[in-house]
């Protein structure tokens, strides 16, 4: 489908960036000259409060603006990524945003070398206060800031080191290309990227099998070169992480975000003490198709089969506003805010990027990004990709714009919790026995993705950078041969595992986004207690929800998390799911 045959109140509306493609020009040209505005203050930051002041605000305004343009170029870019005008608007700001980090390279160096008891005495001055904590996180950073010119140099370095995440992307996006998948009847299906999953969770297992050989055959023939842009990110991961002083890259990835490496680690750990549990849920599976061998291409699709539960766009959204009443009113009217306002963009098009994500800017609304399908997945991922959206859209909203973007430790919690909320209210509604048993199911299904798989996908990442640290290369030999081996043993010995989920590392774009997926099942893990506690303590956990979702990074992270409720330090949030998980299982088996 065109771009063009969409209706209009089912594209997301950019207007609150730019009005058009013109309007982003005379910005861009702005841009370019007010980076040079930075400059006027190297050598004079700590002159007087007035001069700190007014180039922290200054650094502030040009980041704001260039904030702004990038994100206006990339969302339009994923409206089609095979269009060169908005691939060549990307690629114009990423060479502006590396002249801005350079330019600005001086900034923390020369705080850094300053005399710390002089920046305290300059904090003093009222207007400044509110920098306090970004001062103490600063000076944290100070073993791991360089010199100016080395600064400068990363700077520059920095517009490169995106090279094998975007032709990753472009491979993926625009050029990569399936054969269709064909049915137990012999009709086709066109297979791509976002068409994969709702094809291998269709009740026809011959259609699934075909949709899972092609998909992975595609990628068997793209496997090097993706190899080779992996071990270019890699590297590029370890090469920052060097040159920063950490003792690993993991360390650096997590260092930001005020995380120790233990928190990854106790996770995988805890994870593969409860794979028994999993492996019960994939005799259940097994025994609920029917099936005498379980294969990978099975283990998307629902095990109450043939069941008409298709979920129009429409009612998606009227379902969603109805399971966010228990957050309140004003978490509710704003989320009609986002259906009425356009926040969302909904459909498949040709060319558009591929999955969903939630995206904007401190002056924007918190964009959407969707490729609906109308089933009860898609309307979890509505749920998701909102929870993102008022996330930051209460942040945006209470913190100053310093403070105003969450942790990534934190970005997975308010998505995930509202789709515990989601499926709550599901439960609590729905009254046909075979949607109820299909709802716990796709419970299951979000414990299996969210916390074994990213778990999976956590272990798979520490292991290919330990690798590379340790001397080795990163040949699609040695990842398809170590993939294969997690997966087997992850899904346990009632699956088969098949030798093209091999493949499967290549499709995965996390991996590109240095150490971010194991958040998604630390994340999912608080926000089943949350969620919890918001369904049987009320108001007093809404309130404590609220504040964490308008804390936005004024506080750490963890800190942030313990105050809600879940205290991410401990086992409690991690051992907790793992007890639902277990008593979903047992639920669901005694259905069958």
């Amino acid at each position: 489908m065109n771009r063009n045959e969409i209706e209009k109140k089912y594209l997301w509306d950019l207007s609150d960036l730019y009005a058009d493609d013109a309007a982003w020009e005379t910005d861009f040209k702005k841009g370019k000259a007010e980076i040079q505005t930075i400059v006027q203050y190297k050598g004079r930051l700590t002159e007087s409060a007035d001069t700190l002041y007014e180039a922290l605000r200054t650094e502030e305004r040009v980041s704001r603006l260039l904030t702004n343009l990038i994100t206006y170029a990339h969302l339009k870019l994923d409206e089609n990524t095979k269009g060169s005008t908005y691939q060549a608007m990307y690629s114009r700001m990423e060479a502006v945003l590396a002249e801005a980090g350079e330019a600005g390279a001086f900034f923390e160096p020369e705080l850094l070398s300053a005399d710390e008891s002089k920046i305290k005495q300059l904090l003093e001055d009222e207007r400044l206060k509110v920098y306090g904590t970004y001062f103490d996180r600063l000076f944290r950073k100070k073993p791991h800031v360089l010199d100016e010119a080395m600064e400068g140099v990363l700077a520059q370095v920095g517009e490169l080191a995106g090279t094998a995440g975007s032709a990753y992307e472009m491979l993926l996006n625009a050029d990569m290309m399936f054969e269709d998948a064909v049915d137990s009847n012999g009709k086709t299906y066109k297979l791509t990227n976002a068409s994969y999953i709702p094809l291998v969770m269709k009740g026809d297992r011959a259609l699934r099998k075909d949709a899972f050989e092609k998909y992975y055959k595609t990628y068997e023939g793209h496997v090097n070169t993706i190899a080779a842009l992996m071990q270019g990110e890699v590297k590029q991961n370890i090469f920052f992480a060097k040159m920063r002083k950490h003792s690993s890259a993991r360390a650096a990835a997590l260092f930001s975000n005020f995380i120790p490496t233990s928190v990854p680690d106790s996770l995988i750990e805890a994870v593969h003490d409860n794979l028994e549990t999993f492996y019960k849920y994939m005799r259940l599976r097994k025994r609920a198709l029917g099936v005498e061998e379980l294969h990978m291409y099975d283990l998307y699709t629902p095990i109450v089969q043939d069941l008409d539960f298709e979920i129009p766009y429409e009612e998606a959204c009227k379902t969603v506003l109805e399971m966010t009443k228990v957050l309140g009113s004003d978490y509710q009217q704003t989320i009609q805010s986002a259906f009425d306002s356009r926040w969302i963009d909904v459909y498949e098009t040709e060319g558009k990027r591929s999955g969903a994500y939630s995206w904007g800017t401190y002056d924007s609304k918190p964009y959407v990004l969707l490729n609906h399908k109308d089933d009860l997945d898609s309307m979890f991922t509505l749920a998701h990709e909102l929870g993102h959206s008022m996330h930051s859209y209460l942040s945006r909203k209470t913190q100053p714009y310093l403070y105003s973007n969450y942790s990534i430790f934190v970005a997975e919690v308010a998505s995930t919790t509202n789709e515990a909320l989601l499926n709550a209210h599901l439960l609590n509604t729905l009254e046909d026995p075979e949607k109820r048993k299909y709802v716990l199911n796709h419970y299951l299904d979000q414990f299996k993705g969210t916390i074994f798989r990213q778990t999976m996908f956590a272990e798979f990442e520490r292991d290919i950078h330990a690798h590379v640290e340790a001397g080795g290369a990163l040949t699609a030999e040695f990842m398809c041969e170590h993939y294969l081996a997690l997966n087997k043993k992850y899904y346990g010995p009632d699956v088969v595992v098949d030798e093209a989920i091999q493949y499967e590392w290549a499709r995965i774009p996390h991996f590109f986004m240095n150490f971010y997926v194991y958040q998604y099942a630390t994340g999912f893990s608080a926000a089943i207690s949350l969620a919890d506690q918001i369904l049987k303590e009320g108001d007093p956990a809404v309130k404590r929800y609220l504040e964490f979702l308008s804390s936005g990074s004024s506080l750490e992270p963890i800190e942030v998390l313990r105050r809600a409720g879940a205290d991410m330090e401990t086992e409690a949030p991690v051992a907790n799911a793992m007890k639902v998980f277990k008593s979903v299982v047992d639920e669901l088996e005694g259905l069958f």
